[in-house]
């Protein structure tokens, strides 16, 4: 009886043994294949990864998912996983592997690099110019009137470490504020919605609006500009999207379709007469079913973008890596510009 259990025992692990050498010829085959199909794909051009996972923003459209919806995009598709609450917050989910892309200030992605996140700037994909800006308001009766006023005042603004904080930054190291003074001046985060009604019911001294918030605001009157970052810059890209070095690396092909397919949407945007634009906007809010108002869509006037199809200048990074260091935040030489972008990607060699 004894022997018969023994010679089962041992029948019952050639079994198990067997099926377990299966199994792992069989896994081998399966990364094999995967390995050679994504090799096959790298060979051929065609995209490498067929998903894209990404935040969205409230009653917006973005530009890939602009690209998506005119076709230029396919057969790569979007993934929306929720809306992003801030650009510092899209870039670092970005670089956490938690989305496949995301977009933010690039002053906030030279920081974020700094830290030693392994992330590059691919595509322009905001700015700034005569229609689309973000002014520094104060009421009518507020008794500032210079730089030097803000000391020991609050200005209101969506997020700390981004775009807005920078502009009033520049716009005080530039009229002479010493950094000791410039930490007098208290920045303080209200979300966009109620940043004029802060403002008028005298929360804050100073707030930053922009686009529908800002038309509406100074519409309704009793307010004033007290610079703009169309004042102090000019036209220029202020935001990219980044992917990280990683992704970069395993998917190129899928980079490129990216790059290229936001380009494209850019530009249709940029060459199309704004009601059309708008007449798309407000079509892709209503298909995707997010519930969402799209009031602000009307006001859409510009891309913003400053190079063709998101073409990223050296200067868009430069003056923040300059500024960066002038404010202490990096040392002498830590970064160069010429490093955090590239425009290997981008459908318009040289920007043309």
């Amino acid at each position: 009886m004894m022997f018969l259990l023994a010679r089962q025992k041992k029948r019952i692990r050639r079994i198990w043994g067997a099926i377990g050498i299966a199994l792992c010829l069989l896994f081998t085959a399966l990364l094999s294949g995967c390995a050679g199909s994504s090799a096959g794909a790298a060979a051929s051009g065609q995209p490498e990864k067929l998903e894209l996972r990404y935040q969205g923003s409230v009653g917006n459209v973005t530009f890939p998912e602009l690209a998506e919806d005119l076709g230029y995009l396919a057969p790569i598709k979007l993934k929306w996983i929720g809306n992003t609450i801030s650009g510092p917050q899209d870039i670092q989910t970005a670089a956490t592997g938690d989305v496949d892309f995301g977009g933010a200030f690039n002053g906030a992605i030279v920081k974020l690099i700094a830290a030693k996140a392994p992330i590059t700037a691919v595509i322009g994909y905001y700015g700034v110019d005569q229609h689309t800006y973000s002014g520094f308001f104060v009421t009518e009766d507020s008794p500032i009137k210079s730089p030097k006023d803000l000391i020991g005042k609050k200005v209101g603004m969506n997020t700390l470490g981004a775009h807005h904080e920078s502009m009033l930054k520049e716009y005080l190291h530039r009229n002479g504020l010493t950094n000791e003074e410039i930490k007098q001046v208290t920045l303080v985060v209200v979300p966009p919605v109620n940043t004029e009604q802060s403002l008028r019911q005298k929360q804050i001294d100073v707030a930053v609006l922009g686009g529908i918030l800002r038309d509406k605001a100074l519409e309704r009157g009793g307010i004033r500009p007290l610079f703009t970052d169309y004042d102090l810059f000019g036209e220029f890209t202020a935001g990219s999207y980044v992917l990280t070095n990683k992704f970069i690396k395993q998917y190129p092909n899928t980079a490129k379709k990216f790059v290229e397919a936001t380009g494209k949407a850019i530009e249709w945007a940029r060459t199309n007469p704004p009601d059309v634009v708008k007449a798309r906007f407000e079509k892709i809010i209503k298909e995707r079913g997010r519930n969402e108002d799209a009031s602000n869509v009307p006001y859409w006037k510009s891309t913003g973008v400053a190079g063709k199809g998101g073409w990223i200048a050296e200067k868009e990074f430069g003056v923040w890596v300059d500024w960066l260091v002038k404010d202490g935040q990096l040392k002498e030489g830590q970064l160069k510009a010429a490093e955090l972008y590239t425009n290997r990607f981008s459908a318009y060699p040289d920007g043309k």
